[in-house]
């Protein structure tokens, strides 16, 4: 089987990947975390995740009737570093939800003619209306981290996006849209083990990316960025809620969990939304590298 970019992701694993690294993916069974400062050695129990995630679903689907009728505007937010499960997670959200009312937003690099608007422009349209959820598959943070990593823009460009999403922010809350920033973070170890999974499935493949390949040589760059972008953009008004995804299963329950807690919608069954695991999901204090 052919392998995208020749291979490269293999090739980083045999011979450029950290030693600890290489040998946690070496020594790991298939459920194991490799991320020791994760919380668990092993990722939740199949029947424990199906039966929360199935109860969480049903409000979602709650929350979503409760939006139509009251014309609530509802943005989520996904971001993180690659392979830290923000598809996954959004199609959890979505797989009960009509998707007339329920979309994503994944968005492709700039055309020129965007390159040349204001930076959070071509965002605006994606907005959602009245009665409608939209989940945002990566966003206008790209700039915090992505855009400086791979000097896609410049400081000053990087600075003055600093300087604005904040008060951008304030206005699409002002306005009654609802803002939630969810942060997926993955391991180092854990990351590269996704990438390998996927160079390796062929309906898996699209998923992967020149960044995938080139990131993975700039760990310690994407650190820098984020922990900046975190301190920067976490405010009163749209606070980050981090979400360790060493184990997707806690990281999809923990991510739905995190937006019905903070929404009071007709027929809430607090019960079923259940209690926040704050060692998974919280602030940026709990963000690691």
């Amino acid at each position: 089987m052919e392998l995208p970019f020749d291979g490269a992701i293999s090739d980083y694993f045999k011979s450029a990947a950290p030693d600890d690294v290489r040998n946690a993916i070496l020594r790991a069974d298939k459920g194991d975390i490799l991320n020791t400062a994760y919380p668990y050695s092993e990722r939740m129990p199949r029947k424990a995740y199906e039966k929360e995630l199935a109860a969480l679903q049903i409000e979602l689907v709650k929350l979503q009737s409760w939006a139509k009728e009251t014309g609530a505007r509802i943005a989520i937010v996904f971001e993180g570093r690659d392979a830290a499960g923000k598809g996954g997670t959004i199609k959890r959200f979505r797989e009960n939800l009509n998707p007339r009312g329920a979309r994503v937003v994944a968005l492709s690099k700039p055309t020129e003619t965007e390159a040349t608007q204001w930076y959070f422009q071509r965002y605006i349209d994606h907005l959602p209306s009245g009665g409608e959820i939209v989940f945002f598959d990566r966003s206008w943070y790209n700039r915090g981290v992505v855009e400086n990593v791979f000097g896609f823009c410049t400081d000053a460009q990087r600075e003055h996006f600093f300087t604005q999403a904040p008060d951008f922010e304030k206005m699409l809350a002002d306005e009654g849209i609802m803002v939630f920033k969810l942060w997926l973070n993955v391991g180092r170890a854990e990351q590269l083990r996704r990438f390998l999974g996927r160079e390796n499935d062929p309906l898996k493949q699209w998923k992967l990316s020149w960044i995938d390949v080139e990131g993975l040589k700039r760990w310690d760059a994407y650190s820098s960025a984020i922990v900046e972008t975190l301190k920067r953009t976490h405010t009163e008004h749209a606070p980050w809620t981090v979400i360790r995804s060493d184990d997707k299963r806690r990281a999809r329950v923990a991510g739905i969990r995190a937006v019905l807690s903070q929404i009071d919608y007709a027929r809430k069954d607090a019960k079923a939304v259940g209690a926040t695991d704050t060692s998974v999901c919280a602030g940026p204090e709990i963000w690691d590298a």
